[in-house]
């Protein structure tokens, strides 16, 4: 009896940390089908590009990958190998007949609520059930969660778990409401069982994942309907997990039962990333945000008034049209008032199909470069600043792990801060107390007690 060559899967993964998490569901998928994971594109049987449209040139740069994955596969065709090329994520889900029509060796096109159908998917490109190129968007996504395998591949120390999906915000300069579908929370007793899962896999630090993870409002244990809250306080009864994070929130759907839960549960990491995108309530107007800063700053001191040790980080996003520059200078006065411990932040750029892309009043690339730089400087000097307040102080740190040529650890602070320090492999998922000593770029360094 012979049995089946295992053959090879390389996913390749553009944008936030769901579209991470879906790559590590879709090598789940494919596993049943003798599908294995390897870091390269060389000599694959089948290559995913899980993709993000978030970011500017976002579809340029998948056909630019799409033209060199077109000989990889040429050249496997000449020595009598199929190779399967697939597009997914959120270019996919937005521009998927772009896709056929300009790469036609592309032989499936699915979203980001789809890749559950990946094995009847499979079976279509390769002829199992009569050959076919294959497009898939629909928007099934508690079919999704209720069809995907349970994870037994180990994350490592750190793992992720999406736990909501979707955005019914519809900010003018986002395309997830139109890639990624209205808002949907999974239930509390699937959340659950996945992340005992996770924890059994060797976990203790868990990110829950979400377009608009605080406006989680998923089925309760007790037939009532749970906020995030209430659902890190169910996940915090799971022993083996330590820590709890979540990302990434909107302002408009932070409520009291969560900023309290930062107070009462131990396990739940003060840290908040926390979007604003601008600090002028005009442009907030025109990204249709529907808060004002001064909004935004309450939430803050509601939080800091709960955990006064709590960091924060944000998003902004400048020259967006129509920005002066009194509205840039009132975004720099708010990264002052707030005092992020870090900050993403980014040129606007359009995206097609939103209602900013058809906005006038557009600023110069120069001009909008200039201001990126001062927010990006200022950003800096605060974040070098709150690092440094830790400097002689004992901070718990989460190894997640090893550099064995240098005897390093390197793990996370409560506050999500990387810290490097000499120790042996062995504390490799295990809380160690480090003395902090320097600060190297956005990183804490010192020795382990």
């Amino acid at each position: 009896m012979t049995t089946e060559p295992r053959k090879k899967l390389h996913i390749q993964t553009w944008g936030c940390q769901m579209n991470v998490y879906d790559s590590h569901r879709m090598a789940d998928v494919l596993r049943p089908l003798g599908y294995d994971a390897v870091d390269a594109p060389d000599d694959a049987d089948m290559v995913i590009l899980n993709t993000c449209h978030i970011r500017e040139k976002a579809t340029d740069k998948v056909f630019s990958e799409l033209g060199r994955l077109r000989d990889h596969k040429q050249v496997r065709e000449d020595q009598g190998k199929k190779t399967i090329i697939a597009v997914a994520g959120c270019v996919a889900q937005a521009e998927g007949d772009v896709i056929t029509t300009r790469a036609p060796y592309v032989d499936l096109v699915f979203g980001p609520q789809s890749f559950h159908q990946l094995p009847e998917m499979i079976l279509k490109a390769t002829g199992s059930v009569g050959a076919a190129r294959l497009i898939s968007t629909d928007f099934a996504v508690d079919e999704k969660f209720d069809v995907l395998p349970n994870e037994t591949q180990s994350q490592g120390v750190s793992a992720f778990l999406s736990i909501q999906e979707g955005c019914d915000k519809f900010c003018t300069f986002c395309v997830v409401p139109y890639t990624r579908g209205a808002e949907y929370s999974r239930p509390a007793a699937q959340i659950i069982d996945e992340a005992k899962r996770i924890a059994d896999t060797g976990a203790v630090d868990l990110t829950l994942l979400g377009q608009n993870v605080n406006a989680y409002h998923g089925a309760g244990l007790d037939g009532e309907v749970w906020g995030l809250g209430r659902l890190c306080a169910e996940l915090a009864k799971i022993d083996r997990l330590k820590r709890i994070r979540y990302m990434t929130s909107h302002p408009r759907d932070m409520d009291d039962e969560l900023i309290l839960a930062h107070r009462d549960n131990e396990k739940l990491m003060p840290f908040v990333h926390l979007p604003v995108q601008s600090g002028s309530d005009r442009i907030l107007k025109l990204m249709n945000r529907k808060h004002t800063a001064d909004d935004y700053k309450r939430i803050i001191e509601r939080f800091r008034a709960m955990r006064p040790d709590i960091a924060f980080s944000s998003d902004f996003i400048v020259g967006f049209p129509g920005e002066s520059d009194e509205d840039h200078a009132a975004t720099l006065q708010l990264v002052r008032d707030i005092g992020y411990a870090s900050v993403y932040s980014f040129k606007y750029s359009s995206r097609p199909g939103t209602p900013a892309a058809n906005m006038g009043g557009l600023v110069r690339d120069d001009v909008a470069q200039v201001r990126l730089h001062e927010l990006q400087d200022l950003v800096f000097s605060m974040g070098r600043k709150y690092n440094e307040t830790f400097i002689g102080q004992s901070v718990p740190v989460l190894f997640d792990h090893h550099d064995a040529a240098k005897n390093q650890l390197h793990g996370r602070s409560p506050y999500n801060q990387p810290v490097h320090t000499p120790g042996p492999a062995h504390r490799v998922g295990h809380i160690g107390d480090v003395t902090i000593e320097t600060v190297t770029g956005s990183a804490l360094a010192g020795e382990l007690k």
